[in-house]
């Protein structure tokens, strides 16, 4: 089956697998096209936040997490952070959006300094290099220096730095609301169509 939009998502170490996973059913919801990358950090926080578990194997957690979000056929590609083959690494075949949620900043570092060291920095790199829209949500306080600085130099090269920091002026009532209003921030970066949250002025 294809897909009218290709988007790829890494997910890090750091705190809110909650946003992620609201994230992954947004995108599957719309029937996106997702290619995921999980690092050994993202997948001991989504254990330790969520109730997912993980296997060794790849496949096995494809076909877990297409499952959990009642995905189509084909619709979630997950590949591992040594596969280098993947189409991800290469901007022949690589989409040209990709969003880290959350991202640590060590990643952020990693993208910054153009490191490469596995595939979901290498996807990051090949966005940026490929002029698409890279999106890193990044979940950390404070900032340090060096944290400031790496964002204003991927700020200076296009790279959208979105910090999980939710709105509060509609009034939420519930966890997802909050989760729902950074999520919706990012579908709006995407150029998705989204109704999980009014926008300001709405009267909804």
């Amino acid at each position: 089956m294809t897909f009218p939009t290709r988007v790829s998502v890494g997910i890090t170490g750091a705190s809110g697998a909650c946003y992620a996973l609201r994230l992954l059913e947004a995108l599957v919801q719309q029937e996106v096209e997702i290619s995921l990358v999980i690092s050994t950090a993202g997948q001991l926080v989504l254990a330790t936040e969520t109730d997912l578990k993980f296997y060794k194997n790849q496949q096995k957690n494809q076909l877990m997490l297409a499952q959990h979000f009642h995905a189509k056929p084909n619709q979630i590609k997950m590949y591992s952070k040594d596969q280098w083959s993947a189409p991800l690494a290469s901007g022949t075949g690589a989409p040209k959006q990709m969003v880290i949620c959350p991202c640590t900043t060590g990643c952020l570092s990693a993208v910054a300094h153009g490191s490469s060291d596995n595939l979901l920095e290498r996807a990051a790199d090949v966005v940026i290099k490929e002029q698409g829209k890279l999106i890193l949500v990044v979940r950390e306080m404070p900032f340090s220096v060096i944290h400031l600085q790496n964002m204003l130099s991927l700020a200076q090269q296009g790279v959208v730095i979105m910090p999980a920091n939710p709105g509060f002026y509609f009034n939420p009532t519930s966890l997802e609301e909050i989760v729902d209003f950074v999520v919706a921030k990012i579908l709006d970066q995407l150029g998705l169509p989204q109704t999980l949250s009014a926008r300001w002025g709405s009267e909804d």
